[in-house]
């Protein structure tokens, strides 16, 4: 974890322009404006729509066990953009090349949780897959399991249409081993992104899916 607060992270003003270099601990206690890669795998099954979503490990100091974006992380002070599928690789062991990508935008947002001021610029990309579930090899100090949720589901959630979802995928016990999740979900069992971030999401896949 303290390598981790160390690492050295480019830093923004409000206008995008980059204003210095800090280290990771810094950026969340001062609350820099810094860069975050973020790619969300979606599928078609038939007629259906599968986003899938990753279960952050209980070691993770922040926002541990709770559901998130497939795959995500911070933009190092010497990476660009393209260098953010090392992210994909990293956490759930799938190889994508940036080219496979189809971009959301930068989604820019802040949340506060206490002392921890995550103020992130965000690069948001998609990535249809064609992998089953059986091919994500996890990272387990980052992810303990995959999910995925029909889009439509997901959509209902968040723009409070349900209250809950069914997640199916599954999560990797201490043994190493796989055990299956079939189980339902609410917004609490989410990673507090911004409500507006979720909508963002949702409506870039929605133009996919009616393109």
């Amino acid at each position: 974890m303290e390598i981790l607060e160390n690492e050295m992270l480019k830093i923004f003003d409000q206008q995008r322009n980059q204003i210095g270099i800090a280290s990771r601990e810094e950026v969340h206690r001062v609350g820099y404006w810094h860069e975050a890669f973020h790619c969300w795998f979606f599928s078609r099954e038939g007629e259906e729509c599968y986003i899938y979503l990753q279960i952050r490990s209980k070691m993770k100091k922040d926002y541990p066990n709770l559901i998130d974006i497939t795959a995500a992380g911070h933009l190092l002070a010497h990476e660009t953009v393209d260098d953010g599928i090392r992210e994909i690789k990293e956490e759930i062991g799938i190889a994508v090349s940036f080219n496979e990508l189809i971009s959301a935008g930068i989604f820019k947002y802040s949340v506060v949780k206490g002392k921890f001021i995550d103020n992130e610029l965000a690069h948001i990309f998609l990535y249809e897959t064609k992998h089953f579930l059986h091919n994500f090899i996890l990272q387990r100090e980052e992810v303990s399991g995959i999910v995925k949720v029909k889009w439509k589901e997901f959509y209902d959630l968040w723009l409070g249409k349900i209250d809950k979802v069914n997640i199916q995928g599954f999560e990797v016990n201490k043994e190493g081993q796989r055990t299956s999740i079939n189980r339902f979900a609410g917004r609490n069992h989410f990673v507090p992104h911004d409500l507006s971030y979720y909508e963002h999401v949702i409506k870039t896949i929605q133009k996919i899916n009616e393109d």
